[in-house]
């Protein structure tokens, strides 16, 4: 049997936690209908029997305290709540139990912004992680010493796993699943909760929003310029003349406060731009790839599928229901 250890943090998603235990659950009738013995014992468990969801909307009731458990197989970290900040604060109690359950073997799962509180356990120092990607930048300025994988919707190092946002975790309990059972059993999964497995990007989800939490104003300057000049090819050259520094310094301090280069920065505010017109007009490709400063329909088509997961097309006749189907 492999003991499933669902954690039930303050500050938590209930879903989060609800979708792993039906998960799982689930996948142990399947086990039994094939003839099989059922794999799983899942639990809940958290620093106290009763834990309020939701400002007391909610409650749930935890199978074990973490202080009674003395091994298991996989900790699951379910999706946090309103200010991460807070949330790790008062979940700070249940950080040694979960570096405690590493150390003894187990696996841990963070699923979308959960992330958070494996990350303040140390764990994920000096390795990879997936999160929601609205809170990259927030992630990355308290755990400097993480890799956070932009667009990743699985990350998995050292017996370590996260996910990337939302609904985004499903496809990591599906990975997990597979794991521990078969390939049939994991499909079987997907399509009784109907999720798509093998999803390995939540690019087409994302929405591009600058870093502009740092005090560099000369580079939030820069920023604002590129953001409000889309329909032109801006030079990093140029910006750098603009801002009276040197092409080397401007490009150091613009990463540094960004997190992109100068050139990733001008090809994302394009990008999005572009994604905003797909879903909201019925201009074609090509209108739309003027209209935020291309002249290449194949480096248009290139970037956008790089920032994206998906051709312009496929965008746009997948987010716009006003767009004619092209082939």
């Amino acid at each position: 049997m492999k003991t499933v250890s669902i954690l039930v943090p303050e500050s938590s998603v209930m879903q989060a936690i609800a979708d792993p235990q039906y998960l799982f659950s689930a996948a142990n009738q399947f086990l039994a209908a094939a003839g099989k013995e059922p794999l799983f014992e899942v639990e809940l468990v958290g620093a106290r029997k009763e834990i309020k969801l939701n400002e007391g909307r909610y409650s749930i009731h935890t199978d074990r305290l973490v202080q009674d458990i003395d091994r298991t197989d996989l900790v699951l970290i379910p999706a946090l709540f309103g200010d991460m900040q807070a949330a790790i604060a008062q979940n700070k109690t249940l950080l040694p139990w979960i570096h405690q359950q590493y150390g003894k073997g187990a696996e841990v799962a963070s699923l979308c912004v959960g992330a958070f509180l494996l990350a303040s356990t140390g764990l994920l120092d000096g390795k990879k992680c997936s999160t929601h990607w609205g809170f990259q930048n927030e992630f990355r300025e308290l755990f400097p010493e993480v890799e956070v994988m932009d667009g990743s919707v699985i990350t998995e190092e050292h017996r370590i796993y996260s996910s990337g946002g939302a609904n985004s975790y499903w496809c990591l309990l599906l990975h997990l699943l597979e794991k521990y059972t078969d390939r049939e059993t994991a499909i079987l999964a997907s399509k009784y909760f109907a999720v798509d497995i093998d999803r390995d990007s939540q690019a087409a989800f994302s929405m591009f929003k600058g870093q502009k939490n740092h005090t560099d104003e000369a580079i939030k300057t820069a920023q604002d310029f590129i953001e409000r000049n889309i329909a032109d090819r801006i030079l990093v050259d140029d910006l750098a003349n603009m801002m009276a520094v040197g092409r080397r310094t401007f490009e150091r301090r613009f990463k540094q406060a960004t997190n992109n280069t100068v050139q990733e920065y001008i090809h994302r505010v394009k990008i999005e731009a572009a994604k905003r017109q797909f879903e909201n007009s019925r201009k074609n490709i090509n209108e739309v790839m003027f209209d935020v400063g291309y002249t290449d329909t194949k480096a248009f088509r290139s970037m956008f599928k790089k920032i994206t997961g998906l051709t312009p097309v496929e965008y746009r006749n997948k987010y716009n229901k006003m767009a004619e189907v092209e082939v």
